[in-house]
């Protein structure tokens, strides 16, 4: 990280929260229920100086864009005239929730609110994040994580088929079937439409049982999966540590890490042999760089978890570097929706992250 006094002089003005449901391309079937339209909250972190940083998180449900908004009135209360230094902010605003927990959607507000801060800095910059934080915009490999959710294999083997437009190498299916022979099936399809250089990771979302994950781990072991991702319950680490002893295929786990101590206690558990961390949950830009350096340390190979526009900055300065998932689902609310070119995620050279939202676009899909 540049010292303080080299980063750009803002001050906090004002933040403001649009809420939006953008239609999905590809409708997501997962264990956990059927989405298809994609809650986010867009966030403008407006400064003094009249530069604004912006961010958008991934609410899971309507509403919670309700709840989220009104933190970030909170954050706005409490930070306003602060100068625009991450690392500072953060601490004042754990300090200031410090009783009801940095978790949950108080964490989501925080790290919406850090991840705008620091695209504000690098907008008065003049530089891609990526350069802000030492690294060069690079093409990230990337899988499509858009679609495969559960549904007749049929209809699988036609959406892997899409999915691979663009020249991706790699894609997602999402299983955790009522049994084992329709997991088995869902991944047969797969993998007879796709071609058999293209890596197929799978995620269960946390749908099983040990006993059942490893049952079904073994079956999988014989398929040449790339990943198995949250197979049983997040925090399950014990498990989780279990099934990476029994099993062959690479255990995947992280989009639930709390914070970077989150995910020292999983490594500490030996709960995977791979990490993906989700920028929300890993408390923004500040918690992913922390994230980094710990699986730099640990010698852990880490992916990203949604948000691709920012997490391919990331990325491209996390010495472990994996995989960015890949979803579109903020193309339709931004300008300059993520260039993808033969499967690798291509980090602008704009001010930024490099999203700057479509106001026609948000009015129309508009909460």
């Amino acid at each position: 990280m540049p010292p303080k006094a080299d980063l750009p002089p803002l001050t906090i003005r004002a933040i403001s929260a649009v809420g939006v449901e953008v239609p999905m391309t590809h409708v997501l079937g997962t264990s956990r229920g059927r989405i298809t339209k994609a809650p986010l909250l867009l966030i403008d972190v407006e400064t003094a100086e009249g530069v604004t940083g912006r961010a958008y998180l991934w609410s899971y449900f309507p509403r919670a864009m309700i709840a989220i908004a009104s933190l970030l009135h909170e954050i706005e209360d409490h930070t306003r005239g602060e100068r625009v230094a991450p690392a500072d902010l953060w601490s004042r605003l754990t300090e200031r929730f410090a009783l009801i927990g940095v978790q949950g959607i108080v964490r989501m507000a925080m790290a919406g609110f850090d991840i705008a801060c620091w695209d504000a800095l690098a907008v008065a910059a003049d530089t891609p994040l990526v350069r802000l934080l030492g690294g060069e915009p690079r093409r990230i490999p990337a899988y499509n994580s858009c679609g495969l959710g559960l549904m007749p294999a049929d209809a699988l083997a036609d959406e892997a088929g899409k999915l691979l437009e663009r020249g991706f190498r790699a894609v997602k299916l999402r299983l955790g079937y009522p049994t084992l022979a329709e997991d088995m099936a869902a991944v047969h399809a797969v993998k007879q439409r796709i071609p058999a250089d293209v890596a197929l990771m799978v995620d269960y979302n946390q749908a099983l049982s040990v006993e059942e994950a490893v049952v079904r781990g073994r079956a999988l072991d014989r398929e040449g999966i790339a990943w198995l991702e949250e197979p049983i319950r997040h925090d399950d680490y014990n498990g989780a540590a279990l099934l990476r002893r029994e099993l062959s295929v690479s255990v995947q786990i992280g989009e639930n890490f709390s914070l970077a101590a989150g995910m020292e206690k999983a490594l500490d558990a030996n709960a995977c042999d791979l990490v993906m961390p989700d920028l929300e949950r890993i408390g923004g830009v500040s918690g992913w760089r922390q994230a980094a350096a710990l699986a730099a340390k640990r010698k852990i190979k880490m992916s990203s978890h949604l948000y691709p526009e920012t997490s391919a900055h990331l990325l491209a300065v996390t010495p472990t570097a994996h995989f960015l998932e890949y979803v579109d689902w903020a193309d339709l609310v931004l300008r300059e929706p993520m260039q993808i070119i033969d499967g690798q995620a291509v980090i602008p050279e704009r001010p930024g992250h490099g999203m700057v939202w479509d106001q026609a676009a948000v009015e129309r899909y508009r909460v």
